[in-house]
């Protein structure tokens, strides 16, 4: 006996956060993530992309076509 009070606390909880509407402060939530504003991270994201892929474009033509390049499959039958 007892378990019906601690139970229906329980689909208590349960229906407030599955019917909540939300209410979470986006703006605060970000604040404390440390999160950068939109308009300035786009640009810094494509400028380290950029720099990135032409790293590996670079690597790409430097280590050759790659048809010399032993793929783990020799000596097996």
């Amino acid at each position: 006996m007892g378990r019906g009070r601690a139970k229906a606390k329980q689909v208590k909880v349960a229906r407030q956060l599955k019917y909540n509407s939300g209410g979470t402060d986006l703006e605060r939530l970000r604040d404390e993530l440390g999160v950068r504003d939109d308009s300035n991270h786009n640009d810094d994201s494509n400028d380290a992309y950029d720099e990135l892929a032409a790293r590996y474009a670079d690597y790409a033509e430097d280590s050759g076509s790659g048809d010399d390049r032993d793929d783990g499959t020799s000596g097996r039958r």
